[in-house]
């Protein structure tokens, strides 16, 4: 029983340091380039009437490889594969490729190019980006808040403002809630909304700049800064963690030197 054990062991390992290696990080990210160009490719009805068949072929070798990939990590890490998140999203990715893309399950065909993400769980700095990005989560909500609170007084007041003279621009609250976002994104603001308003309403600049100033330059601005913290925190973190992983081994190393040297001592 333990020696039939042993080759499974052995063999388990072998998978496992295969898919920890470089080389097959760098193939299989060689893999999801190639075959998101090959996806873009078949939007061309003139590549396809040329190397259709190349295309759909290189597309089934790449699925084939992912297959594959996932069926490696998790001969190699049993239960444990289902702990990490990024295997958990590699696995739902390569899964919608495999469903049918037929009769209702058409729309599943644009979803392919969504194998492009999984650069994201292959390279490690895209990795702490999306880390950064979920730890961002909550202050991003409380900002999120924030501007939506903004948006619906703004809304609100504008509506009531200039609402029968612009009707299609804010006669309710959802033209409203869409032309603010428009001034908000500084798209043809100005020219395009701001202008006319002022036309019959001269003053009108007293509540579009201040919303110009609050969205576009404080919040949003703010919406970023927290970002980048929270990006910055998870770097920091990441990096305390290594550090700490590094004086371990380093603390081991030296306790192992010295029981060497006591053990040398008693001998001599």
């Amino acid at each position: 029983m333990e020696a039939a054990s042993l080759p499974r062991n052995s063999l388990r390992a072998r998978a496992r340091a295969l898919v920890e290696s470089g080389f097959f990080e760098k193939f299989i990210i060689t893999v999801i380039v190639i075959n998101a160009i090959g996806l873009g490719l078949e939007t061309s009805p003139w590549v396809m009437s040329k190397i259709g068949g190349i295309v759909h072929n290189l597309d089934k070798l790449a699925l084939a490889i992912f297959v594959v990939e996932l069926a490696i990590k998790l001969f190699a890490y049993r239960l444990a594969f289902f702990k990490n998140g990024w295997n958990i999203f590699d696995l739902v990715i390569v899964g919608v490729a495999l469903i049918p893309a037929a009769q209702q399950f058409s729309v599943l065909r644009a979803l392919r190019i969504l194998r492009a993400l999984r650069l994201i769980s292959v390279v490690p700095s895209m990795r702490k980006v999306i880390t950064g990005l979920f730890a961002a989560i909550p202050s991003i909500g409380t900002v999120i808040v924030m501007l939506l609170l903004l948006f619906y007084i703004s809304a609100v007041m504008a509506t009531k403002l200039f609402g029968e003279a612009f009707p299609e621009w804010f006669g309710n609250l959802g033209a409203s809630l869409y032309s603010l976002f428009q001034i908000m994104t500084l798209e043809s603001w100005s020219m395009g909304i701001v202008r006319p308003v002022m036309e019959q309403f001269p003053y009108a600049w007293a509540f579009f700049v201040p919303f110009i100033l609050l969205t576009s330059f404080i919040v949003l601005n703010l919406f970023i800064g927290v970002i980048v913290n929270a990006m910055a925190e998870a770097t920091g973190e990441e990096a305390h963690s290594e550090r700490e992983e590094i004086l371990e081994r380093l603390k081991n190393l030296q306790d192992e030197v010295s029981a060497l040297r006591e053990a040398a001592e008693v001998k001599n």
